[in-house]
């Protein structure tokens, strides 16, 4: 939310937002899906502009292009819900809003993330990965003001199996046992990097054909042959951007190496395999069993996290242990498992 110019009462800042240009530039030109307020200097109130969804003449669109320029136009916090999805367009005000609830600010960046992740895979150039970066370094210091607030995303994991779904799931369940694991010794960059790293691990994902994606009967022998090279696709696309860093290195190549040398691309063993990619790991197969893939159902997350704790030579077990332990005991209960309905939709993807 801007801050309220002065001499707009105190009263105003709580009940109403002043809506940046960012903001209204998402809203539908000549139907606005909010009331319109403006303020009046000679009477230091707000007045009401337009009904939602009233059609405003080239002049009225003009002119509240100009009132929200001057910091004079406004929306009622009535409006709230709708005001709230508009944030995907300008994230960095999940950081100034103090009106958003955790709940409501976890799933606006849950859509905010997916639209740029979904427009990177779709467009793996720089300027769209500079879009997502912005985004996401807004959602690490989100995240670095209250390490706790991780949690709000594990509660949200998405059950149904798409590209950008599953890759922020991993996001979440990564940076989860990434920060539980580094405990006081957790620096920003480090976060940021992992962060980073956990989303992206998938990404060359979207090189294979959709038909593969979406099969639900056993793959060819070439079909299936296709599947492993996508970690070497999607680090020759970091290695393009000039982001290969020692995390997102390990995340995208290591994530389906195993303890065992029954992995790949590389075929690591033991200690070979790096601690963000143990944990990219078990994060990567636990957002895939508990999702419905084309080809797999669905699977409850106790009963994922059981089965990769159960599998002791393949996954590290001091994530495996975690990750079990936290939904025996209900850890991310609390206010249920809501996910964020997504405006794009994006590849399956298969693991």
């Amino acid at each position: 939310m801007c801050a309220v110019k002065s001499p707009i009462p105190d009263n105003i800042s709580e009940e109403y937002y002043q809506i940046s240009a960012a903001i209204l530039s998402s809203f539908p030109k000549y139907r606005p899906p909010v009331d319109l307020f403006r303020f009046r200097d000679d009477i230091a109130q707000l007045t009401p502009y337009s009904r939602k969804g009233q059609r405003l003449s080239n002049e009225q669109v003009e002119e509240v292009a100009r009132l929200c320029d001057e910091g004079d136009l406004f929306v009622s916090r009535t409006d709230h819900p709708i005001y709230s999805q508009h944030i995907v367009k300008q994230l960095d005000l999940i950081l100034v809003d103090r009106n958003l609830k955790e709940s409501e600010v976890a799933d606006i960046c849950l859509r905010a993330l997916a639209l740029r992740f979904s427009d990177f895979a779709d467009q793996p150039v720089r300027p769209v990965f500079e879009t997502l970066y912005k985004d996401m370094m807004v959602f690490t210091e989100y995240l670095w003001q209250d390490r706790h607030r991780i949690k709000l995303f594990m509660r949200r994991l998405f059950r149904e199996h798409t590209l950008a779904q599953h890759s922020l799931n991993t996001l979440a369940v990564g940076l989860w046992l990434f920060i539980n694991s580094m405990g006081d010794g957790l620096k920003r960059r480090d976060l940021d990097r992992a962060a980073l790293g956990f989303l992206l691990h998938d990404l060359g994902m979207a090189r294979i054909p959709a038909f593969i994606l979406s099969k639900t009967t056993p793959l060819k022998p070439e079909e299936r042959d296709k599947i492993p090279l996508h970690p070497l696709s999607g680090i020759k696309t970091m290695h393009k951007l000039g982001l290969a860093f020692d995390e997102m290195r390990q995340a995208v190549l290591e994530h389906h190496e195993r303890l065992d040398g029954s992995g790949y691309p590389q075929k690591l063993k033991g200690e070979q395999v790096s601690r963000i990619g143990r944990i990219a790991a078990v994060a990567d197969s636990f957002s895939a069993m508990i999702a419905q893939r084309p080809h797999a159902p669905a699977k409850e997350p106790l009963v994922a996290a059981q089965e990769l704790a159960a599998d002791r030579n393949r996954y590290d077990t001091r994530y495996t242990s975690q990750l079990l332990t936290a939904f025996m005991t209900g850890a991310f209960s609390r206010e249920g498992a809501a996910t964020t309905a997504l405006v794009l939709e994006a590849q399956p993807t298969r693991s």
